[in-house]
């Protein structure tokens, strides 16, 4: 009995020895159906992406994809041009980097972005033709197609605004911030005066210069950064912005009077970008979390929470959640695309006369 007994525990200690060892079923977390790997350390992941939004941006890309891939993202914020200095001097050691249209040009000319496998990125397929490949198929695919419009606040305007041309009425002294010349936006600015002027941005930009420098009777504040719209809007030192529609969802948090118009002349298309870094030592796990950014879930949970408005055209939003995204193919159709070539070509002489006769008269 105690020869059987003794057997006894030796089958139940090695079951016990068996089953602890047995692998574990795999997670499966949304729609990419992405498998973890939690048997050694995480991977380290370098982001290098705006400040907006964070705590969401956690929330809906990040702590997922970390979870789902034994991953840690590690974030690198900045405006578009202090990281791509970065990622040109060597200082940064980032793999996945998201930049606006302009700079991302200004990227691939330098040979700064690696090439991508869009095998390895099958979500691609779910965009839009416009965020699909804005620099042909080597290059990363845009994650938001946004539109840079008009925010008012319309307790604190008269007038109804309706076009560019209004942003000059006298009847908005000192109610007025415009993004400044090295901002996403700022290049859009002698464009936008060359039509309602019927000038040509190319031969008279002397004259469009002299009307924008006609904005100063209105400016509040030239701005390099999308929060402090927010801060201003919220705390009542402007109630009219020519800004970005990512950060309408705030503003009309803050200002519930606020509105978003699309100018009858036209909004500019933002077109965002997301590539990975040259030389880096994660470029499949890159391009991994690139298709996760562009998977429906992702999407739609930015969308919800007025992130960023979805370049995915399977997700489906009610008309209150699409309130101030740019969202649906009559939208996207509609917006203006800009020469980024041309406006790269003349964008350091802009930059100096925007400093010297706007900033300057501040």
């Amino acid at each position: 009995m105690k020869k059987i007994s003794l057997l006894l525990v030796l089958v139940m200690v090695l079951s016990m020895f068996m089953v602890a060892c047995a692998p574990k079923e795999d997670n499966q977390v949304g729609e990419n159906n992405t498998e973890p790997n939690n048997t050694s350390e995480p991977t380290e992941l370098v982001v290098s992406t705006w400040g907006f939004n964070e705590d969401l941006l956690r929330k809906n890309i990040y702590e997922p994809f970390e979870k789902a891939n034994n991953v840690k993202i590690v974030l690198e914020v900045g405006n578009n041009a202090d990281r791509l200095n970065k990622l040109r001097l060597g200082s940064s050691n980032v793999d996945v980097i998201q930049l606006a249209e302009g700079f991302a040009i200004q990227a691939i000319e330098e040979g700064l972005f690696e090439k991508i496998d869009r095998s390895n990125i099958p979500n691609i397929e779910n965009l839009y033709d416009v965020a699909k490949a804005p620099f042909g198929e080597e290059y990363g695919p845009a994650y938001t197609v946004g539109r840079y419009g008009i925010m008012y606040d319309t307790a604190q305007v008269d007038k109804p605004i309706e076009s560019w041309a209004d942003l000059w009425d006298d009847s908005l002294g000192k109610k007025l911030i415009f993004p400044d010349m090295t901002t996403t936006a700022g290049p859009f600015t002698p464009f936008i005066v060359a039509d309602i002027e019927g000038l040509d941005v190319k031969t008279d930009i002397d004259a469009i210069f002299a009307k924008i420098k006609d904005l100063n009777k209105n400016l509040v504040k030239v701005y390099s950064k999308s929060s402090e719209v927010v801060n201003m809007f919220s705390q009542g030192e402007a109630s009219v912005v020519a800004g970005q529609d990512f950060s309408f969802g705030q503003v009309k948090e803050a200002v519930p009077t606020a509105k978003w118009v699309d100018p009858k002349e036209g909004a500019y298309a933002i077109v965002n970008t997301i590539n990975i870094a040259k030389g880096t030592k994660n470029k499949e796990l890159a391009e991994k979390f690139i298709d996760w950014i562009l998977s429906e879930e992702v999407q739609k949970a930015n969308a919800i929470d007025k992130v960023d408005s979805p370049a995915n055209k399977n997700v489906v939003l009610t008309e209150e959640e699409a309130e101030g995204l740019t969202y649906g193919a009559d939208v996207i159709d509609k917006l203006i695309l800009a020469d980024w070539k041309y406006i790269n070509s003349v964008n350091k002489e802009w930059i100096e006369r925007w400093n010297k006769e706007v900033v300057s008269g501040q």
